[in-house]
């Protein structure tokens, strides 16, 4: 891959992409290009259901938990959370308690205020996968699951309309950092959805300000923010100047390639790179072309074209390794 292994070309879209970012770390001067052989269908959390939005959306929003996804297996740590969730009531209860001083990319939906992350906004967040309006394909991940929210839902089918004011004892807010999730029944793997990236805190203004094209609007506390867009056609995310300070911290497994990674980056700020360009070109012998003009930094999915970089015994030609 133009001199470059693809687990390395891997571990730039990890680092860029997926992990946890520390504000004015990212250099702005530095790009990294890549493409799209599908495209994206909008950044609102709840309404989407495509891999490449879902890349979009998991650089812009926070989920309560995330993974190590180097660990193996691999394991749940907090994000904006501060710790795992406290789980009781034999698996019926999950109390977690939000970090202070999370804030939302600045966005004139706040009309010129700094907008913290609070456990309303994950309360608000979850109801969202229930409001009928949204038709959210994602809404089986909470339905039949938290005390009183199906029943929520099926008064808005009826009503037309959610009410969001409406008390659902299965989510129970507190205090401004404290987040309590009531289940009907036992489930110790519920953490697992609450690190779902599409589960990432919603800010209730940007909705409302926003209305039917919140999709091209997203506004987040994660790592990138959304800077231009073209729909099916262009998407530049930049690093978001307010997020929030973390370093790379993974652990690495028995892999030797797992290990230079961790030796190459832990202890970074992140993110690296202060832009993300993507393209969406969906016919693959356009990406590849792209490729090898340099005009993309990363290409995947090459499998149509394969005989073009790689012998008959399934390695790189020499000209395509490091």
């Amino acid at each position: 891959m133009n001199r470059r292994s693809f687990w390395r070309a891997a571990a730039t879209v990890l680092s860029v992409l997926a992990l946890p970012a520390v504000g004015h770390a990212a250099d702005l001067s530095k790009a990294l290009r890549i493409t799209f052989q599908v495209a994206e269908t909008g950044f609102d959390p709840v309404k989407v259901s495509d891999y490449y939005s879902g890349t979009v959306i998991e650089s812009i929003f926070d989920p309560l938990l995330t993974y190590d996804y180097l660990a193996r297996p691999a394991k749940l740590v907090p994000n904006t959370a501060e710790s795992l969730p406290q789980i009781t009531d034999n698996g019926k209860t999950y109390t977690l308690k939000l970090r202070k001083g999370i804030y939302f990319a600045s966005d004139p939906a706040f009309k010129g205020k700094r907008r913290e992350l609070t456990a309303e906004d994950y309360a608000y967040s979850i109801k969202r996968f229930f409001d009928p309006k949204n038709r959210s394909p994602y809404a089986f991940l909470f339905e039949g699951k938290i005390v009183g929210l199906d029943e929520l839902g099926a008064r808005a089918k009826k009503t037309d309309r959610f009410d969001y004011e409406a008390r659902v004892p299965g989510l129970e807010v507190p205090d401004r950092y404290t987040l309590r999730i009531r289940l009907r029944e036992t489930d110790f793997n519920f953490s697992h959805i609450l690190a779902f990236p599409l589960t990432g805190a919603v800010a209730r203004e940007a909705i409302e300000a926003y209305g039917d094209d919140i999709n091209s609007h997203p506004v987040g506390t994660g790592p990138y923010l959304l800077k231009k867009y073209t729909r099916s056609s262009k998407i530049t995310l930049e690093a978001n100047p307010g997020y929030r300070g973390k370093v790379w911290n993974f652990t690495p497994g028995e892999d030797p390639r797992d290990k230079e990674i961790v030796a190459r980056m832990k202890g970074k700020n992140l993110p690296l790179i202060g832009t993300v360009e993507i393209s969406v070109v969906e016919e693959t012998q356009s990406r590849w072309l792209a490729f090898e003009r340099g005009e993309t930094d990363i290409e995947y999915q090459l499998s149509d074209i394969s005989p073009t970089f790689m012998t008959e015994d399934g390695k790189l030609k020499p000209e395509f390794g490091p």
